[in-house]
């Protein structure tokens, strides 16, 4: 089985269409290599670390970082088209909150040391985040997306009002960066080697079906 350690962070969009990039790209390998197998491992990254924990105004921090409205929009333009062709649809317009990531990374963290497929729960976060514009930053709204994802547990609740395991995800966050991480999404294949970007499906199928490859020689 393949490992694919993937560092990506809730808030940010290209991450999301790596998301639903990367699925046809397992896709197409499947389609050549019927018995493909691999394991996805997400990886904690915060795109912008000085958010504070209740977050911040969206819009204007977006305007401040890239200098107009103008360029906002712009930028978001951009990003709905490279979307549209993957079923990644975007609504900026909703989103009313700059989040604090640290708590959704904790509760991928948990998922994954409980041994689930922490797939389901970092689809529904995106989807929370861009298109239904739900701050993630928000206990009660992670609670509620985890129950749609099927994984609601009675200590749930309790657990992320802790500061359970968030000393790991922020040494997580560092080791990724200790290892040359400074843009996500970023692809892991096998320890050997990176992908970095949302690189089209073609691109990321080549490399996943090179690296399976290399394994069965």
């Amino acid at each position: 089985m393949l490992h694919i350690d993937i560092a990506s962070d809730i808030v940010c969009p290209w991450c999301f269409i790596g998301l639903r990039r990367f699925a046809e790209a397992e896709a197409l390998v499947r389609r050549e290599i019927p018995d493909f197998a691999l394991r996805k491992r997400w990886l904690p990254f915060f795109l912008n670390p000085d958010t504070p924990p209740e977050g911040e105004p969206y819009l204007p921090f977006l305007v401040a970082k890239f200098g107009s409205r103008e360029r906002v929009d712009a930028l978001f333009a951009q990003i709905r088209a490279a979307g549209a062709a993957h079923g990644a649809d975007f609504h900026f317009e909703k989103i009313q909150v700059r989040a604090n990531t640290l708590d959704a990374h904790r509760l991928i963290h948990r998922t994954q040391q409980q041994g689930l497929d922490a797939a389901p729960l970092v689809e529904r976060l995106f989807v929370a985040q861009f298109q239904q514009g739900l701050n993630v930053g928000d206990r009660a709204v992670l609670r509620q997306v985890a129950r749609d994802a099927g994984l609601d547990a009675p200590d749930l609740a309790a657990w992320l009002a802790s500061d359970a395991e968030a000393d790991t995800v922020r040494a997580l966050e560092g080791e990724v960066r200790h290892i040359g991480i400074r843009s996500v999404p970023t692809y892991l294949v096998d320890q050997r080697f990176a992908v970095v970007g949302a690189e089209d499906p073609a691109t990321l199928a080549e490399a996943l079906g090179r690296a399976w490859r290399s394994r069965q020689d």
